[in-house]
């Protein structure tokens, strides 16, 4: 398989986001699709809607609306980055490109918490956001990962874990 340089998305967030979400990079399945979480099996919309009240299989715009209300941004670590596949541990660590940490979180000075969709997701911000891009006020939590390469779980182990999202100040 040849490794392709791929790029992240823009992220999902408006000024009232008091919350990120960070994943790594995308999968080959949400980059053909154009949007966040797409592979099927994927968990993320599943619990998302069920704490958010929405259907998993509704329009992307109104997924992503139900973020913006629930004051809920999501992101990925990385700006670029080589891949074959899908699997976070395939990126090879020479070819990541970090997103504008300083610069998102300068424009959204609400956010508080950021939650690492899995493992792989905090360990590549700890090797690109040592200093966590200036903002000494933020809290970090590792969530396990809603992929579905990550079996080792299950979902209502995750939706539980996935909870503490939604416990956040803006949840009030």
């Amino acid at each position: 398989m040849t490794n392709l340089v791929i790029q992240s998305f823009p992220p999902i967030a408006d000024a009232r986001a008091t919350r990120l979400i960070l994943g790594s990079m995308p999968g080959v399945a949400s980059l053909a699709a154009g949007q966040y979480y797409a592979h099927p099996q994927n968990a993320f919309w599943r619990i998302m809607g069920e704490w958010l009240g929405f259907a998993p299989d509704a329009a992307y715009a109104e997924r992503v609306q139900a973020l913006h209300r629930a004051r809920i941004a999501v992101w990925d670590v990385l700006q670029f980055c080589e891949r074959p596949g899908s699997l976070d541990s395939a990126i090879l660590r020479d070819s990541e490109v970090a997103n504008d940490f300083a610069a998102f979180f300068a424009q959204h000075p609400l956010i508080t918490e950021v939650f690492f969709n899995g493992g792989a997701a905090q360990a590549c911000f700890v090797r690109h956001m040592t200093d966590a891009a200036g903002r000494a006020n933020l809290k970090f939590l590792r969530l396990p990962s809603t992929s579905p390469a990550f079996a080792a779980m299950r979902y209502e182990q995750k939706r539980e874990a996935w909870r503490q999202v939604l416990a956040g100040p803006a949840s009030a």
